[in-house]
């Protein structure tokens, strides 16, 4: 007899078993960009009061360690994984994962969440529940690719893979009594890896598309060799920042990255767009650009590992993040996806969360410090207030 396929939704995504069973739970973008986007609130909340003195989050971890720790892999961990659950169906046309499945892996994000806040004595019982998120997130991605066949899309297991990796290598550290800053500085190369291919991929294709729709003659350049250089000597310059972060070679080649990509940037005809949604992808690339030039700026001893460090982490994944988040999330969910003014202002406030802790090298630190984190949580606040009912109650319409 013969076989139908299941009808498909635009974009490729089947329909069928994410139509049924409790909104919240009918795509992977839905529990994890809602609970990033909370978590992105409550967390840094919880380290500016434990600025202050009044709260010790992390207890025997350290506040600091987790703090470093929850930014890359709690909320930064959890935007990758709604991200990925929902364009991987898409790359695949397989199922996506939904229903009592996705309950599970949102309920081991959550555990990770609460056990290394509130640990438990025997730390190295929190910490091995916290580790075990991204492994198996790895393992799923693995078998829809595989499933589907697409064997290029491989290379995006493998940067979850080293994400894991770098998880396991902090928490090792931490418990060891050493220091996990190496870890971090691999998790945050991973990410930035996962923005040069996939952010690289998004932003033209969406600045393309919007230019189209306003009948705008410019267009970005098509991807070619000058893209594959651009990648490749920015994973270079990685490399070396993360095993050695104050290397003279790391400082010409992270200049060289620095460069490459900010004309990979206007090789995408940003200037030409007026959409703050798609201006926002721009931004957050504009960051990864400037990231590279702060990495070689403190290898040449002019800043702070800590505050060029924080360019990738705030601008380049925050700013990336926060705009795919809010155009995901919206684009799914059949809402409208230009930017409203709250969109807007999430924006400016992720751009100014990046831009004062960066400052707060040169000048009044305290206080620069405590603005970059208001602005951080006004920007994923802003996200939240806007996209909780969206994600939470609304299916596509469209």
């Amino acid at each position: 007899m013969a076989t139908t396929s299941p009808p498909r939704r635009p974009g490729g995504i089947p329909r069928g078993l994410a139509d049924t069973g409790p909104v919240l739970f009918s795509y992977g973008f839905r529990p994890f960009f809602l609970g990033a986007g909370l978590w992105a609130v409550a967390a840094m909340a919880l380290w500016i009061a434990a600025l202050d003195g009044v709260a010790e989050p992390g207890g025997a971890y350290g506040a600091a360690n987790w703090h470093m720790h929850e930014m890359l892999f709690g909320f930064a961990s959890a935007v990758l994984a709604g991200y990925l659950m929902t364009a991987v169906p898409n790359w695949t046309g397989r199922m996506p994962v939904s229903g009592p499945p996705l309950m599970a892996l949102a309920a081991l994000w959550l555990a990770g969440r609460l056990m290394l806040t509130f640990p438990l004595d025997a730390l190295w019982l929190s910490v091995a529940v916290e580790a075990l998120f991204l492994p198996v997130m790895a393992a799923v991605f693995l078998r829809e690719i595989v499933a589907g066949r697409k064997w290029r899309d491989l290379k995006i297991v493998g940067l979850v893979a080293l994400i894991a990796l770098a998880n396991i290598g902090f928490h090792a550290a931490v418990l060891g009594g050493g220091d996990p800053r190496l870890a971090a500085r691999a998790a945050v190369a991973g990410f930035i890896a996962l923005i040069l291919i996939v952010g690289g991929r998004i932003t033209p294709s969406f600045t393309r598309n919007w230019l189209a729709r306003m009948k705008r003659a410019a267009r970005p350049a098509p991807a070619d060799r000058f893209d594959t250089v651009t990648v490749a000597v920015s994973l270079a310059a990685l490399v070396l920042w993360v095993g050695w972060p104050e290397n003279q070679v790391l400082m010409l080649a992270a200049l060289a990255g620095a460069a490459l990509n900010l004309m990979r940037l206007l090789r995408w005809r940003g200037w030409h767009v007026t959409e703050p949604m798609v201006l926002a992808l721009h931004g957050g690339y504009l960051m990864v650009a400037l990231g590279f030039a702060a990495i070689s700026a403190a290898a040449a001893g002019w800043m702070s590992h800590a505050a060029a460090l924080h360019v990738f982490a705030i601008g380049a994944i925050g700013g990336e993040m926060l705009a795919v988040m809010t155009r995901a999330s919206r684009s799914h969910t059949g809402a409208e996806t230009d930017a409203d003014l709250t969109a807007t202002l999430s924006f400016i406030a992720i751009m100014l969360a990046a831009v004062a802790r960066a400052a707060a090298d040169f000048a009044a630190y305290d206080a620069l410090v405590i603005l970059s984190g208001l602005s951080w949580i006004a920007a994923f606040g802003l996200f939240t207030l806007g996209h909780a009912r969206l994600l939470a109650a609304t299916r596509r319409s469209r």
